[in-house]
């Protein structure tokens, strides 16, 4: 497999498209796909990038997955790994060309991602097991406030095992911040779906590769920082909508018909829990939009 390309999907983020940029070998390809920033991202990029190989793509606001699907598409046509990130990730230069490695190294593979953390140092949910129904209502209901609970416990344990395992460990899927994705595999189950314009898109699609016979994996010794919400600051609520509609197409679609009668309490029980966390965020910033502690001191159990 050649090596990896890259794909960064831009909001209102010039600063930090800059700094991944920096961050990044050269030599390595990189599409940036700027959705409707008003900040001068396409601009600086382009300049930025004149004395390497980095193409600039502005389309309107249309969505996370549909920009990374254009992404994909304008890698060069022999780049068999295109690592999709968030432009708030910052890496080291070596990361796509060691998860390209590792897509190399297990032919069966079809996405696999990296440990992820916060700034502080502290864990970030790298990858989970999917969620089901009764978890997700569960964790809506609850998970702000009675973080120990059965289902908060099951919606974010931690499938990989030891932190310091070595190798890939198969997961369900893995964080959308930073995954590296073998381009004819995604391609072939259609690539994201743009019907998740922001969040869960990740969990999809990792589901449908693993549906089309993929194995979807974790390097944990592949190591990167994810500041969280570079494009989403100042709209808390708005993002947790769209992660409550989010999860409930993710669901909705997924039920088994005997659970079906459970799917109307999805929705009150995620617009409640995108409301609470969204004021109680303001009480407790030391959390994540979905309630992860960012700080070393006070990592939830």
């Amino acid at each position: 497999m050649t090596a990896a390309g890259v794909v960064v999907v831009a909001h209102r983020s010039r600063d930090d498209v800059l700094a991944l940029l920096g961050d990044l070998d050269p030599a390595t390809p990189v599409v940036v796909v700027d959705v409707g920033s008003e900040d001068g991202t396409a601009d600086a990029v382009r300049a930025a990038g004149a004395d390497r190989e980095v193409r600039v793509l502005e389309l309107v606001n249309a969505g996370y997955a549909r920009a990374a699907n254009a992404g994909i598409r304008a890698l060069p046509p022999d780049v068999g790994c295109a690592v999709v990130v968030n432009a708030d990730v910052r890496l080291a230069a070596d990361v796509p060309a060691r998860l390209a490695a590792v897509l190399a190294a297990h032919p069966d593979l079809g996405a696999v991602g990296p440990r992820v953390r916060y700034p502080s140092g502290a864990p970030q949910a790298s990858a989970r097991r999917l969620p089901g129904l009764g978890t997700a209502v569960g964790h809506a209901l609850l998970g702000w406030w009675w973080a120990g609970n059965p289902a908060t416990r099951a919606y974010r344990a931690d499938p990989v095992g030891a932190v310091g395992a070595e190798g890939v460990v198969d997961v369900d899927w893995v964080s959308g911040c930073a995954m590296a994705l073998r381009r004819g595999a995604v391609v072939a189950v259609g690539g994201f779906d743009p019907g998740y314009p922001l969040f869960v898109e990740d969990v999809d699609l990792c589901d449908r590769l693993a549906a089309a016979g993929w194995r979807v994996g974790l390097a944990p010794d592949v190591v990167v920082t994810h500041r969280v919400g570079g494009a989403t600051v100042g709209r808390p609520l708005r993002a947790r909508l769209a992660h409550a509609r989010g999860l409930e197409r993710f669901l909705a679609q997924r039920v088994p018909a005997p659970a079906r009668p459970g799917v109307v309490l999805l929705r009150p029980a995620l617009l409640g829990w995108a409301l609470a966390v969204t004021v109680a965020g303001r009480l407790r910033p030391a959390r994540s939009s979905t309630g992860e502690r960012r700080t070393p001191a006070a990592v939830a159990p």
